[in-house]
């Protein structure tokens, strides 16, 4: 048990190896700091990352899981999203915020995708507006955008280190959306399904690391939902003009239970026995729960 005087919003350690275990976390304050949790007094790395709460933070690179340089990316009420690479001291190598003229929205969540080679990676941000950014970090620019007319509460790839293949936002009031982000068209963006799971907040998403077409929510009302993606006969066909758009597929509820009288606002699923995950919820409850029958869907 480590208590510090800041209290911690959100922690990652998707940019450490397994063998440093090094935590990263952002706290109400705006700093970001990487703590050994052998000798967790003094953070390993700090810096003051940004004006206002850090709401979300994913970090790649690290764990053996995708290409490329071990990054953290944080999201803060300030409205800007900053790119952190452990090795550079002081200054973000990447930072988006909204530009003059424009207003800033708190910024809800962040993920890392695309990370399948050593230059390509992208950001994922969703906004409490409903504006979700996708910031490709090569060209260092905006690559796609989009409103889901509802506040963003949680983003994730299916996977972080493979060529970028879905992606899941979920929302203030209830609904889901799965982009197909295998083809981009130029006007249209990508595909999407939208699922209205429940009435409540659907707090987090998370794909099961041993099937990618298998998610769980965690909801507002207490419960957990377990879904899977089917994909359409085709992916892609052509418009009239002749570019290529992809198709959505469509989204099953496979289980769901109720556990709690609050918010689950946390879940995550273990790496290494398939179906074991853990969730976190506002009565202050810890529980395990492991999901049978999972080679069977």
């Amino acid at each position: 048990k480590i208590e510090k005087p800041k209290s911690i919003k959100c922690g990652t350690f998707g940019a450490t190896s397994l063998q440093q275990r090094y935590l990263a976390t952002g706290d109400f304050g705006g700093n970001l700091n990487i703590w050994n949790l052998e000798a967790p007094e003094i953070p390993v790395y700090s810096v003051k990352g940004h004006k206002e709460i850090i709401n979300s933070i994913d970090g790649v690179g690290g764990l053996g899981i995708g290409e490329g340089a071990p990054e953290i990316v944080t999201g803060s009420r300030d409205g800007t999203v900053k790119v952190w690479d452990p090795r550079q001291k002081d200054t973000p190598v990447a930072n988006m915020e909204p530009v003059q003229g424009e207003s800033k929205r708190d910024c809800w969540t962040v993920a890392f995708g695309n990370a399948y080679n050593q230059e390509e990676r992208v950001v994922c941000a969703g906004y409490d507006n409903g504006d979700i950014k996708l910031f490709d970090l090569k060209t260092m620019s905006l690559r796609w955008e989009t409103n889901i007319k509802n506040g963003v509460c949680s983003v994730e790839f299916d996977r972080k280190d493979v060529n970028m293949n879905k992606l899941v936002a979920t929302s203030l009031e209830g609904k889901f959306h799965v982009f197909d982000m295998r083809t981009q068209h130029p006007t249209k963006g990508f595909a999407s399904v939208s699922e209205k799971a429940q009435k409540s907040t659907i707090w987090q998403v998370r794909h099961l690391p041993q099937n990618r077409d298998i998610f769980m929510t965690s909801g507002g009302a207490g419960s957990l939902h377990l879904w899977k993606y089917e994909y359409p006969a085709q992916r892609s066909k052509k418009d009239s003009e002749g570019a290529e758009m992809g198709v959505a597929g469509s989204v099953s509820l496979l289980q769901n239970v109720t556990l709690s009288t609050q918010p689950i606002s946390s879940l995550d699923w273990s790496p290494d026995k398939k179906g074991l995950c853990v969730c976190g919820a506002f009565d202050q409850t810890v529980r395990v729960l492991i999901v049978t029958k999972l080679n069977k869907v």
